[in-house]
């Protein structure tokens, strides 16, 4: 596995051998400028911290760099990527009659947040709609002037949730 790896942006070095990172010209294992944007996991979307690093996955109390935490995560799967990519269609998901932006409905299904980040506008469709209902109200809520295909949708939404997050069969 690389072991030096920049803590700005995560670069690993070409086999070790490097000084300073060639993305951000960073000297490698000293922590990010403070004015830098932090790197965020592309798998559990979560932001590194001031030093660089994360939590370790598979040592308690350990920090690790993103390039590692990332390799843990073939250990601590978030969900059942593999099944949610069956359902990928192009750039949209496909959640029985509906469809959606699949990056917004995979970073709710790992983070539990509907938002659309920093810079991003967050498209408003039916499975968002629900999403963000479940997220207010509960799978079970009553909701004021709920139509019916709201209530479908929320249905659909929860099964898909319950699935993915039971993770790898």
């Amino acid at each position: 596995m690389i072991g030096i790896v920049c803590l700005q942006c995560g670069t690993p070095s070409d086999n070790g051998r490097g000084t300073f990172c060639r993305r951000c010209g960073l000297p490698y294992g000293q922590p990010p400028r403070v004015t830098a944007e932090l790197p965020s996991c592309p798998v559990c979307y979560r932001t590194v911290a001031d030093d660089g690093r994360l939590p370790s996955l598979d040592r308690a109390g350990a920090r690790v760099d993103l390039v590692r935490h990332q390799a843990e995560h073939d250990w601590h799967p978030v969900g059942d990527d593999e099944w949610l990519e069956s359902l990928r269609v192009g750039d949209q998901i496909r959640i029985g009659r509906w469809s959606a932006p699949f990056d917004t409905v995979r970073r709710y299904l790992v983070t539990g947040q509907v938002e659309a980040a920093r810079n991003r506008a967050l498209t408003h469709d039916a499975i968002v709609t629900a999403m963000t209902q479940i997220n207010r109200w509960g799978p079970d809520g009553d909701v004021f002037g709920d139509q019916p295909v709201w209530k479908a949708a929320r249905a659909a939404v929860v099964v898909m949730m319950e699935r993915y997050a039971r993770g790898r069969l």
